[in-house]
């Protein structure tokens, strides 16, 4: 029993010798089979991603046709490409007709492994995270070709963790559902390249002038090291760096034997030829100005388009030599054409658009000088004034403000036209005074003007500032008859398939002023230009303009019109410095005609209507057909009172001797309401007005011989009460007026200025 005993307990003995394994040995098994678990667990997760990306990815097609921006082709009024603006794409070139050098360049320099990784290098991040352990710095993974196809498609460049991952997942998809020279081929039609390139064959034309089928060794080296920073080694901006990046991907290129050491030293990189960057020219003024109105025009979209302009591109070559060939040194220059539907031929905005792109012609607000007395004499002639009326040029005040000619001297009893034509300043403060400033400056919004303007009495020597293409469009609504006009730009908007997105519709322009106002401002300015200060204008066939010139000569203006067409030309510094010699009628008004010349050369020569057709109530009882014994005539003034028209006994004074009294002209009866005389300005019927000698008849702030053209200031209702002005810009008036008299009776038959 005992022996028995002592056998059964040996083996429990042995049992209890038997050891546990180590901790290591255990810790390392568990973490191979968690790690394996979490691995396949991962892969099915992954793999799981994969598929549904891959199933919500977009055809080729599709992503042929995705463009990150709206491309915009402007083009000339003759269909002439002027400008393309945002993300240029050029041609979609297949991958078999991108030539063998700049696909291996590409594949070379960005991701050498491309044709061995499944859209994701392992290798590559394996030595990224090696470098990072080693030198203690951050992780830097270059991502392969695929991967910066997916963030240039699908996401954005934002650096974190979970876009790195989205990135992965949707290369992954790419190269499951593409194969790898569908990924190239789009990789290099839309990868950027700067300048607004997208695509090899945008890049070609943009720096090197030919399509991308045409590339050299060379330049598929230049464009291949644009990848990495375009902005550093864009070869329009750094010649010099981007030929020296293209050496580096020809080593490159060498190392992984695309080609071979002698090839690689023998390219001749002097030899590149970088085109010419195309659009940094004075049309971008034009560009710049009418662009913006996209937003008005065409609803949201982002497809490219293609923008049909007004611009006439030789007319914008004249414009622009006229303007440099004519500006005084250190100033500046702008100048807007318009046809006679408001259709902008040409706009220069300022001498180099590349030093200064700041539109002086749309944007700029300067003093337009004497060119501002287009809108007194308007006044003027609508208040009941012809140009043959008689004025005095004579010193005057008003409100203390006693403006002077350029010449500082008086003409003496002139007429309307000779006034206009010689810039007299006393009779343009005269003619404000009587028909009001306020009714000036009505005028110049009724014709077009924006900007702030003051009420002044020196507001009629052009205080106020302007824009040029406002006083232009002022000047085209007199050449259109006294018609508002719209200046505009853009006639049509294309997609580039040609569909239709906006096309301009004329509008009738709005009636102004009456015909007859028209065609006396037309006669006024007609005779400025063929014999007043506007004579440098001239062109060789009838011209209407007005120059002006600003005080201290900071400021020098001509616009005009001839042949349907009107331009404004403006001269002078940004900081408002005196030009000297600078003035209307020489350095504008010779650009004027320079241009002009060029842009009326095609069409035909037209004559200006100047005839005076009055109104009924402004015209003169000699000037009707009377019927029986003219003693028995009788009118009807403005008030419906029949006035008879008594001159002056045998032996009795006349009116030129002096006030009204026994034997002069018989006063107008107003009736029993004594609502006194018409308002200023306006011609009684059967009582010629006689502006010569006449005095004010009362108290008043005007002043002087001259002041008599007003009555508004003579103490009548309405009369107008102003501070005088600060300033008193000069204005052109010089030669001789009474000659001008002379030479309109002899012109005046052929009116062929």
């Amino acid at each position: 029993m005992a022996k028995n005993s002592g056998r059964s307990r040996a083996p429990r003995g042995a049992s209890a010798q038997i050891e546990p394994k180590p901790l290591w040995r255990r810790l390392v098994r568990g973490v191979l089979v968690w790690g394996f678990a979490l691995t396949l667990l991962g892969a099915v997760f992954l793999g799981t991603a994969v598929f549904f990306t891959m199933r919500e990815l977009p055809d080729y097609d599709a992503l042929k046709s995705s463009q990150n921006g709206q491309m915009i082709v402007v083009r000339a009024r003759d269909g002439r490409e002027l400008v393309s603006l945002g993300p240029s794409y050029g041609k979609w070139l297949p991958y078999a007709q991108i030539p063998q050098i700049m696909r291996d360049a590409l594949v070379s320099v960005e991701d050498r492994r491309f044709r061995e990784h499944p859209g994701v290098d392992p290798i590559g991040l394996a030595r990224a995270v090696y470098v990072s352990f080693t030198t203690g710095g951050r992780a830097r993974a270059t991502s392969t070709i695929t991967q910066q196809l997916a963030r240039n498609i699908f996401l954005n460049n934002s650096r974190s963790f979970t876009r790195k991952m989205r990135e992965g997942v949707l290369a992954l998809a790419l190269e499951a559902k593409f194969s790898k020279d569908q990924i190239l081929e789009l990789y290099l039609n839309k990868v950027y390249f700067g300048g607004g390139a997208y695509g090899i064959d945008a890049a070609s034309r943009k720096f090197f002038g030919h399509p991308g089928t045409d590339l050299s060794t060379a330049e598929a080296a230049i464009i291949a090291g644009l990848v990495k920073a375009p902005s550093n080694y864009s070869p329009t901006a750094d010649v010099e760096a981007a030929k020296g990046r293209g050496r580096v991907v020809l080593g490159l290129m060498a190392r992984e034997g695309v080609i071979s050491a002698s090839e690689a030293d023998s390219v001749d990189f002097a030899s590149i030829k970088i085109a010419k960057e195309k659009g940094q020219n004075s049309v971008r003024y034009f560009t710049d100005w009418a662009l913006p109105q996209l937003d008005m025009l065409l609803p949201e979209n982002n497809e490219p388009i293609e923008v049909w302009t007004t611009l006439d591109t030789g007319m914008q070559d004249a414009a622009t030599k006229a303007i440099d060939a004519s500006v005084p040194k250190g100033a500046q220059g702008a100048l807007v054409s318009l046809d006679r539907d408001g259709a902008v031929l040409a706009m220069v905005g300022g001498t180099d658009y590349v030093n200064s792109n700041y539109n002086r012609a749309t944007s700029a607000l300067r003093q337009p000088g004497s060119a501002w007395k287009l809108f007194v004499y308007l006044a003027a002639l609508e208040a009941g004034y012809t140009p043959e009326d008689r004025v005095v040029d004579e010193p005057v005040t008003i409100d203390g403000w006693s403006p002077k000619n350029d010449g500082r001297n008086f003409a003496g009893e002139i007429d309307v036209r000779t006034a206009f034509a010689y810039s007299k300043n006393t009779i343009a403060a005269q003619l404000g005074n009587e028909v009001g400033f306020g009714t000036v400056a009505s005028m110049a919004r009724r014709f077009g003007i924006t900007t702030p303007i003051n009420t002044k009495p020196a507001m009629v020597l052009g205080t106020s500032e302007v824009r040029v293409i406002d006083m232009t469009r002022a000047f085209a609504a007199v050449s259109a008859g006294g018609t508002s006009i719209e200046p505009y730009g853009i006639v049509k908007v294309t997609t580039t398939s040609g569909e239709l997105l906006y096309e301009h519709k004329s509008v009738r322009g709005q009636v102004l002023v009456p015909h007859h106002v028209a065609a006396g401002i037309t006669d006024l300015l007609q005779t400025a230009v063929a014999t007043g200060t506007g004579r440098a204008a001239q062109i060789g066939r009838p011209v209407a303009g007005k120059t002006g010139t600003t005080s201290s000569n900071k400021d020098g203006w001509f616009l005009g019109f001839s042949s349907g067409i009107t331009t404004g030309v403006w001269m002078g510094r940004d900081d408002a410095r005196p030009v000297g010699g600078l003035s209307g009628g020489h350095a504008p008004a010779r650009a004027f005609a320079s241009y002009m010349r060029y842009a009326v050369a095609k069409r035909p020569v037209e004559m200006f209507d100047t005839e005076l057709k009055l109104p009924e109530w402004q015209l003169e009882p000699d000037d009707e057909q009377l019927q029986g014994n003219p003693e028995d005539y009788f009118y009807v003034d403005e008030n419906g009172n029949l006035v008879r028209p008594e001159g002056p006994q045998d032996g009795e004074p006349g009116a030129e001797d002096g006030g009204i009294g026994p034997g002069g002209p018989v006063p107008p009866d107003y009736g029993p309401q004594g609502n006194g005389p018409p308002a200023a300005g306006r011609r009684q019927r059967g009582l010629p007005r006689s502006r010569h000698g006449a005095q004010p008849r009362g108290p008043g702030p005007a002043t002087g011989a001259g002041a008599g053209l007003s009555r508004r200031a003579a103490g009548e209702p309405g009369a107008a009460h102003h501070a005088a002005a600060t300033r008193d810009p000069a204005a052109e008036s010089h030669g001789d007026p009474h000659a001008l008299e002379r030479d309109h009776l002899r012109l005046k038959h052929s009116r062929c200025f």
